[in-house]
């Protein structure tokens, strides 16, 4: 990376005020050369976090290096952070420098903190009091000047007190924590994002423009809960850019494996009707009482003309109308407030001819 290239931090886009809440944080921390425990859940961009407190640093010219510590065993591990002497276990040949020795003047992501082993976490915990440790292995002591970020989506307060984290430890990486707040609470970042990842997709992809999202889509956008966070908002909108090519975003996918065809797994064998039985279907009160019920009943004529299969026809079609709406349209959810499967859902829309209705998009 050229010096030109390192003098930029990282890019990161939002305008809510807890994003421009937490990159405040960031810039008032990054110029110490103290520790920084970032803490968030998957997807939130903790790494992006790292990175700007390395480039927004005085050591924003040395080297910025991360490693993730749930990706590796405890051996393995302590041999990447700490290096190994040749002839220190099978299969070391020749002495290799370690992380730490590596971003010797710089900044080490110690990312997935949470998961390491207590041995290696008293080591880590040496080398920020005292800049010190040994190579597996070897009896030199080396010394080193290293500012550690780390990370972790656990809660490592409340590990600490069940003994699976070491408190000394804590307490040091703790000089400074900053939060990532989830997607899901930074409303008004939503769509800026996701114009900003299709942007990127439909350059990708080799499209000429990005023309937009339908308003259903954008409902969709800002009405989910994104479990996943950023990087799950990324996934749905590059894969509908590459379902879509450079025209108009119609239709979202956020789970790829939904499919009628889908193997059932062991947990969900269970059968249930295909039909909604308004009598005997358990429904949500938030979807349907049994005032709706009682209602269908009280219209029921006394000359003898009802049409039995058009009134439930009616009635199952306004239970899914209401499903679908207050479930913001999202079929997956409309079925679990109905206690139907999915595949049960998708066969009550397909019956109705409901399925090509754009309102009944997946």
């Amino acid at each position: 990376m050229s010096i030109e290239e390192r003098k930029a931090a990282p890019r990161m886009i939002g305008q809510s005020a807890s994003f421009l809440e937490m990159q405040e944080h960031v810039s008032v921390v990054a110029p110490l050369n103290k520790p920084v425990l970032i803490v968030g859940e998957r997807g939130t961009g903790k790494e992006l976090v790292a990175a700007r407190l390395h480039y927004l640093s005085r050591r924003w010219d040395q080297n910025f290096l991360k490693i993730n510590c749930a990706a590796m065993t405890e051996t393995l591990l302590e041999a990447q952070l700490f290096g190994h002497e040749a002839g220190a276990y099978t299969g070391a040949t020749k002495l290799r420098k370690g992380f730490f020795e590596r971003a010797h003047g710089g900044t080490l992501f110690l990312d997935e903190l949470a998961n390491t082993d207590m041995s290696v976490q008293e080591k880590i915990l040496r080398v920020i009091e005292y800049g010190e440790f040994e190579r597996l292995g070897g009896n030199e002591t080396l010394s080193v000047n290293v500012r550690i970020i780390a990370a972790t989506n656990e809660d490592l307060p409340d590990l600490a007190r069940r003994n699976k984290f070491r408190e000394d430890l804590l307490d040091r990486l703790a000089f400074d924590v900053i939060t990532l707040p989830p997607l899901r609470e930074r409303f008004e970042d939503i769509l800026v994002l996701a114009e900003h990842f299709a942007l990127e997709m439909v350059k990708e992809i080799g499209g000429e423009l990005f023309a937009g999202f339908t308003d259903m889509v954008e409902k969709q956008l800002v009405s989910y809960a994104w479990p996943g966070n950023i990087r799950e908002l990324k996934n749905v909108i590059e894969r509908a850019v590459y379902q879509n090519g450079d025209g108009q975003i119609t239709r979202l996918v956020f789970n790829p494996f939904e499919s009628p065809y889908r193997p059932a797994s062991a947990s969900n064998t269970d059968q249930k009707p295909d039909v909604i039985n308004p009598e005997s279907a358990p429904v949500t009160t938030t979807l349907a009482s049994n005032t709706a019920v009682e209602q269908l009943a009280g219209n029921i004529p006394t000359n003898g003309s009802l049409d039995f299969k058009e009134e439930v026809q009616a009635f199952e079609i306004s239970l899914l109308n209401r499903a679908m709406e207050q479930c913001q349209f999202n079929q997956k959810k409309a079925a679990e407030s109905l206690n139907l499967t999915y595949h049960q859902l998708r066969g009550i829309l397909r019956k109705y001819d409901l399925l090509g209705s754009n309102q009944f998009s997946e």
